[in-house]
């Protein structure tokens, strides 16, 4: 008969009378025992305490088995078949202090109990020191908001260029997670640069309070380049000959208008949008397009208000000649400020003398 059997053989005849409190009282003294001398113990000596703890382990309550898990999860060589079992508990009393610190679980236990586990164990795994690809990989397929912004608040956390994609797309409805990761370094530059872009005015001012100087200026950098990026997309040569065709039809109908505009801007339809703007203003579709493309705000202004039309209408040609980034909120109030001041005289007079002065340089 092997010693862990012997042993056990022994326990059983102590136990069978015992009372709950009795059952407890032996765990924690074998605990005991074995936390006392852990460092002398060799790999035949570790087995026979997992054996023996196995088998304590069925006859107790959660408290106890609670209390075993709290105490042996930081210990380096814990008997690993009894710290498996306990990661696998269906109580997250049990299971999470040995899910968030044991290092007895590999990563094929942390994939296998994030797979199947409840979010209160996928969020015991995401608190580890350490976690590779592989485990963040179904902690972000898996997990729901709490578990997310945990995860990405570990900076011993390790992403897959996947999990990193997904989560900056999560960011996009999830200011919080957001900030999480636009303050980890180890982002990819064209996520960042996504995460930046697509976060709401009040996320990229937190960020910008809370980072290294150094970091400031990257994400100073990436809120520098969406006009650049405004432009390159604005830039593409656009034949506006279908879109003056449509234009035209809708003018003879009485049915150019602002609700025209706004849905051109809506849809994303830029040929359209300029075209239109250009026939209510009057003046040359190469004017109009020259302006979309132009960083400032301050020359399509000037088109609106000689078109005579409102705030709304100018703001959603605003945002689609900004698509698909966010237009920053600042931006977007300077605007309206900008808006509310010009008067549709002074627009026309404007927009007129720059007509004469097209036409004199091309005649020169």
């Amino acid at each position: 008969m092997s010693q862990a059997a012997s042993v056990i053989d022994e326990l059983e005849q102590v136990l069978s009378a015992g009372s709950s409190d009795r059952r407890t009282e032996i765990l924690r003294r074998v605990t005991d025992l074995y936390l006392g001398n852990a460092t002398a113990f060799n790999a035949e000596q570790v087995g026979l305490f997992d054996d023996v703890l196995a088998y304590l382990i069925k006859q107790v309550e959660t408290r106890a088995l609670a209390e075993l898990g709290a105490r042996l999860a930081p210990i380096d060589n814990a008997p690993r078949g009894i710290i498996r079992s306990l990661g696998r508990h269906d109580e997250i009393d049990v299971a999470g202090p040995v899910l968030a610190r044991s290092p007895q679980l590999t990563d094929g236990d942390l994939v296998e109990i994030a797979g199947c586990k409840s979010q209160g164990h996928l969020g015991a795994i995401s608190e580890r020191a350490r976690l590779a690809a592989a485990v963040t990989d179904i902690l972000i397929q898996r997990g729901d908001t709490g578990v997310v912004r945990k995860l990405s608040r570990n900076q011993g956390a390790t992403f897959s260029d996947r999990g990193y994609a997904t989560l900056v797309e999560r960011a996009e409805t999830d200011d919080r997670l957001a900030e999480n990761l636009g303050m980890r370094l180890d982002i990819p530059p064209h996520l960042l640069q996504d995460l930046i872009l697509k976060a709401a005015e009040t996320v990229r001012m937190r960020l910008l309070a809370a980072v290294s100087p150094d970091r400031q200026a990257a994400i100073q950098d990436i809120l520098a380049s969406v006009s650049d990026k405004v432009l390159r997309n604005a830039v593409a040569p656009r034949d506006f000959s279908r879109a003056l065709a449509l234009v035209d039809k809708l003018q003879e109908a009485g049915q150019l208008n602002e609700a025209a505009i706004v849905e051109f801007a809506g849809a994303g339809q830029l040929e359209d949008l300029i075209a239109a703007l250009a026939r209510l203003c009057a003046a040359p579709v190469e004017l109009i397009e020259r302006l979309m493309q132009n960083a400032r705000h301050d020359g399509i202004l000037l088109a609106c208000k000689a078109a005579e039309l409102r705030w709304p209408t100018f703001s959603a040609i605003l945002k689609a000649r900004f698509a698909p980034y966010e237009l920053p909120v600042t931006d977007l109030t300077q605007a309206r400020t900008d808006f509310l001041k010009l008067s549709v005289p002074t627009a026309r007079r404007m927009l007129c003398f720059w007509l004469v002065r097209g036409a004199a340089a091309a005649g020169d």
